[in-house]
Formats: structure tokens, sequence, C-alpha cells
């Protein structure tokens, strides 16, 4: 553990850079020269100038984690390899080198939505008029045919 416990604004301007260039706060307070988590957790408690940095650096996480995403699946390298069959070497998918990529994509993607969800996070498109209309029907109907049918009048 590590034995920094006074606030300084070089380790917080430190904490604030390594985290916006997308290194997680666990990482980080694992460096022995670093404060340990709870000590970072007090300060941005303690500290209204260095939460305000705290969280900036967060928001920029986002967008270094979505640089990440990018670099990740453009990264081609390990997609194949030769494997023996027999006395015939074939290329082969690496699918534990792609499950892995697709992993840590994922994870990225989540934390940027969660970091930054109005940039990052899902989308999600909900119109409410009030109106709740249910059809059972063996074929297709069209949207208007199905209001001609019942009677509406818009």
């Amino acid at each position: 553990m590590s034995g920094v416990t006074t606030y300084t604004e070089e380790k917080a301007l430190l904490i604030c850079e390594r985290l916006a260039d997308g290194e997680s706060l666990k990482s980080i307070c694992e460096d022995e020269s670093m404060p340990s988590k709870s000590t970072v957790f007090k300060w941005l408690g303690e500290n209204a100038t260095f939460s305000d940095m705290y969280a900036r650096a967060r928001e920029t996480q986002a967008d270094a984690l979505f640089d990440d995403i990018l670099s990740i699946a453009d990264d081609a390298r390990n997609d194949w390899m030769e494997k023996n069959f027999g006395e015939e070497t074939r290329w082969v998918e690496n699918g534990e080198a792609l499950r892995r990529s697709q992993l840590r994509i994922d994870a990225r993607k989540w934390m940027a939505g969660k970091l930054r969800p109005k940039k990052y996070g899902e989308k999600l498109d909900i119109n409410l008029d009030g109106s709740v209309n249910f059809a059972i029907s063996s074929e297709p109907v069209s949207e208007e045919q199905w209001l001609k049918d019942n009677g509406s009048e818009d």
C-alpha cells in the first residue's frame, strides 16, 4: 500500500491525466508513488477543485475508451493462426483471440456509456401518447388499414 496521504495539486493532476488517458483508478493507485483509492475518494469529498477535475477526467476517459474500441476492432494481428492437421498446415480462425477482442470492446462500450451516457449511452426512442393498441391477426395489416378498420380519426 502507498504511503501518500497528503493532497497535492501535482498528484491530483497526475491522477486526472492518467484517468483521461484511459487508465483505471485501480491501476493508478497500485503505483507505489500514488495514493490509495480510499485516499483519492477522501480527497474527492474534501476538495471541490479536485472533484471537478476528476469528473472532467472521467468524461475524457470515455473518449479514450472509444478510441480503444476502434483500435481493438481494427487490429487483426491475432485473428488467424497456423494449425497443423497431421502433415498439413492450414490457417484457421483464432476464436479465442476474437472472443477476447469482443469482450474488450463490449467492456469499453459499457464503461464509455456509463461515463458519458449522453454521448455513448444507448439511445432510447420513447414516444408516449397515452394509448395502447393491440391487434391479433393471422396476416400482416398495414397501420393505415388498421386505423381504418378500428375507426381512428387520426
